[in-house]
């Protein structure tokens, strides 16, 4: 019985010690050009696989196949076909993956930098792809991370087509309000047509305080904006801060004002009545 407890106890402590190098902490945003892991099913299987960027798919996790840890800590994979590999693309989600130990990699037969990820580099240095790394990251919320790759891109060429707007973003992301009010009038003068652009600049000035001037300028693009694709949700984000503000009075006003624009899309129109019923009590 001595022997049997012992032999458990050692079992455990090697199990414990193999979940605690795999720490499930990272957002895909945060692992590109690694392998990864997700957390394991109820028979203690783990699915792994590489996680990159494909510059017109995103990121991108290509999967690779299953593995167990035995009661030493070696990793004993069970590898797919290459030529049944399946490349998922990945979205911005509260799912948290584990980086694999680099010490672990030679178990699960894979080199660090897998040779086929050469195709997907592209020229690291250029402005397209500065800011296609820039724009991609925004998407999955890694907002400091995209400003790295932009600010660079803004070194070669401020004037590059689309840039402005992605550096606004990121600033607004980051909530450096006043950082993206100048990038977004520089760009507005040049071009006031942008729907994304007058998108982040409303959104700037609300989170800024500027609410009338916010809602001036929502007036302006509802009238002038050919494509008028985010006007419900700067409609919703002037009436949400009178909400976060607590101001009932300006938020009825704003939305006796802005209901028929938001009633066009189904998400806000929800939001707006959980809203309604929430400010008055």
């Amino acid at each position: 019985m001595k022997q049997f407890i012992t032999s458990l106890v050692l079992t455990l402590t090697f199990f414990s010690y193999s979940q605690s190098e795999l720490k499930f902490d990272k957002r895909f945003g945060q692992s590109e050009n690694k392998w990864v892991v997700f957390q394991p099913d109820s028979t203690g299987v783990y699915n792994f696989g590489f996680i990159y960027i494909d510059e017109q798919a995103g990121f991108t996790f290509d999967y690779s196949g299953t593995f167990a840890i035995n009661s030493s800590g070696k990793y004993i994979p069970e590898k797919i076909d290459s030529k049944g590999r399946m490349k998922y693309r990945l979205q911005p989600n509260n799912v948290l993956v584990a980086h694999i130990p680099e010490s672990k990699l030679n178990d699960l037969e894979v080199t660090p930098v897998p040779d086929w990820l050469q195709y997907y580099e592209g020229d690291k240095n250029s402005i397209e792809r500065l800011y296609r790394w820039g724009y991609l990251y925004n998407g999955m919320h890694e907002c400091e991370k995209a400003l790295e790759y932009l600010k660079k891109a803004e070194k070669i060429n401020p004037n590059h087509n689309g840039l402005s707007v992605e550096l606004a973003f990121s600033y607004n992301c980051l909530q450096r309000y006043d950082e993206a009010l100048v990038v977004l009038q520089k760009a507005l003068k040049y071009n006031e047509q942008d729907a994304y652009t007058v998108k982040e600049y409303i959104f700037a000035l609300v989170k800024k305080g500027r609410l009338e001037d916010a809602k001036a300028y929502f007036r302006k693009s509802q009238k002038t904006l050919q494509d008028k694709t985010y006007i419900p949700e700067s409609a919703y984000n002037i009436l949400h801060q009178y909400f976060l503000n607590k101001e009932v009075k300006k938020f009825d006003e704003w939305l006796k004002e802005s209901e028929s624009v938001l009633a066009t899309s189904p998400q806000f129109k929800t939001m707006v009545e959980k809203m309604k019923n929430e400010i008055k009590n």
